[in-house]
Order: structure tokens, then sequence, then C-alpha cells
């Protein structure tokens, strides 16, 4: 059998273990492409893994994810660990965490909300499920479950 290599990053951001068929939303969440962008970023979908049977990684390569970013990425990967790459070495490894609760990254999907009206209020969700990420509104009680559709 022959095997496809993807070619190690020097520096850059690794993002392991997302469910299969949402390398795509990740992409999405980090605004992936840009105009302008030269660094390589690589997709893997569908890839055989031991510990999920199958799963997606993204590999960007110079760009390291901020705190905002990885709270994204744990609202449609719950499972995903971020890999910081540093001179071609695993620096940092991380789980992502979802927290319990989520301010200013999704919108409500309830247009009357308060959150979606000409007021200056930031939109704030309570987490009521972590895997799956659901989220509730706390202006309108809105549950959240197509959290991808929703992110900022």
């Amino acid at each position: 059998m022959r095997e496809l290599k993807v070619q190690p990053i020097r520096n850059g951001t690794v993002i392991d273990h997302i469910a299969p068929g949402m390398a795509l939303k990740v992409l999405h969440v980090l605004r992936i492409p840009q105009e302008g962008m030269t660094s390589t970023v690589t997709a893997a979908i569908n890839v055989p893994s031991k510990e999920m049977g199958r799963k997606d990684i993204v590999k960007v390569e110079d760009r390291e994810l901020d705190p905002h970013e990885v709270d994204k990425i744990s609202l449609i990967a719950p499972r995903a660990s971020i890999n910081i790459i540093r001179e071609y070495e695993v620096a940092e490894k991380h789980l992502v965490h979802l927290p319990d609760m989520v301010e200013g990254i999704v919108r409500c999907s309830n247009p009357n909300c308060i959150t979606n009206q000409a007021e200056p209020v930031l939109s704030a969700f309570k987490v009521t499920s972590k895997d799956p990420p659901r989220l509730q509104c706390g202006y309108c009680d809105r549950l959240i479950t197509d959290i991808a559709a929703q992110l900022r």
C-alpha cells in the first residue's frame, strides 16, 4: 500500500483529532484562506485514527493560534488537540477546552434577540452540553446546536 506523506512544517500549528468532515469548518473559523496569505495550509480529511477510527487534521504554517481562535475551535471540534510547532518540533501541546460560558464568539440565531438589534450588547451563551456542544443564549434562552453556522 502506498502512503501519501505530508511534509512537516517548520513553525506553525497542527490541529489534530478533529471529527471527520469538520476540517473545512475549522479553516472557515480561522478565516483561511485570507487574501495575501502565502503560508502553506494542509487539511487532511477522513484519515485513519487508532483513537477515533477516522479524523481530520489541519496544519497551518507560520501561524500560532490565539486563545480566541482556540475557543472557536473548541465549539466545533471539542476533542481537538492543538500542537504548536517550532523548528519542526512540538513545542507545546494543548487539548481544547470548551468553557462554561461563551461570549462574543457566537451570534444568536433568534433575529429578535437583543444581541441582534442595534444595541451595544455582547452575545453570551451558557454551554449546556460539551459533547456535542450546545449553547443557550443568556438573553433570550434560544438553544444553538448548529454552532458552526452561528460563529462570528
